[in-house]
């Protein structure tokens, strides 16, 4: 239980149909309740939302979350909507006076527009917010954004037994005492896709995804732990469709066993979700 303390659920399933491996749609309501209540139970405190996330913050405030720690992401204004007003319309759909950390979903946006900046240091003198930073998608957008004196309290970052572009990074971060998440430890159900449904696409990692599922039933537990084993890293984000995959994915993670050194490179195609045909 106590490594339960370090996972994060993620919610973007709640708001809408998500992830390559999703065959059941946007998750409903009732089943959001059902999870958020196994999350308390089993020590999970921290929820990661998004404006961007259809209406799961909304779904989130219905279902209640006091007792969780919550991180919200904006976009790049438009149409008059500050980051001020974005945080305002979302903490009345989460029903919260104010919420743990506060991101950019498009960090390169903090470049281009740098008042964003201090408008989120603003929002974090006030209370309204206690940590701010931004969602990462490549290591070169961290290099910019710290050139130009932006020192995040918290970062989101992808981060998986594929995926090990950030190491270095999380190691400067945490020098600066930054707070991480990591998020896509299953690479949007990737890891449990069957490779002969797979596209050619994905030609580079069928006959890894075919050894690591002969590990049968224990495979989310490793991917999982693969991540937790990571000491630097604060929170996992993962994400959940149902109660039934967050219970069986906490069984699996007592039972977890380490992976095996991967020696291939695997591409940025594949590790990019946005690189990906659609479905």
């Amino acid at each position: 239980m106590q490594q339960n303390r370090r996972i994060g659920l993620g919610t973007v399933q709640f708001g809408m149909d998500y992830g390559i491996s999703n065959g059941e749609g946007q998750t409903s309501e009732e089943e959001v309740f059902s999870i958020l209540g196994c999350a308390r139970k089993n020590n999970i405190g921290l929820l990661d939302s998004a404006s961007a996330y259809g209406n799961a913050e909304e779904i989130l405030g219905k279902c209640g979350v006091d007792s969780f720690e919550i991180v919200s992401k904006f976009l790049p204004s438009e149409n008059g909507q500050t980051i001020t007003r974005q945080l305002k319309s979302s903490l009345s759909n989460l029903n919260q006076h104010f919420i743990y950390g506060y991101m950019a979903h498009r960090p390169l946006s903090l470049i281009d527009q740098p008042e964003y900046w201090d408008e989120l240091l603003e929002l974090k003198n006030t209370g309204k917010v206690k940590k701010i930073g931004y969602s990462l998608n490549t290591p070169e957008e961290l290099e910019k954004l710290l050139a130009e004196g932006m020192i995040p309290d918290l970062v989101q970052v992808p981060y998986n037994y594929f995926d090990r572009r950030f190491e270095n990074a999380i190691e400067v971060l945490k020098k600066q005492d930054c707070e991480v998440h990591t998020r896509s430890v299953f690479l949007q159900g990737l890891f449990f896709m069957k490779p002969g449904k797979l596209s050619p696409f994905f030609d580079e990692i069928k006959s890894i995804l075919e050894s690591l599922q002969h590990r049968g039933s224990t495979l989310g537990g490793d991917l999982l732990n693969f991540v937790l084993s990571n000491k630097m890293i604060d929170k996992v984000i993962i994400g959940v469709e149902n109660k039934i995959q967050l219970q069986n994915n906490l069984i699996m993670l007592q039972k977890a066993r380490q992976l095996p050194e991967i020696h291939n490179k695997i591409s940025d195609n594949i590790l990019i979700p946005s690189l990906w045909p659609q479905k």
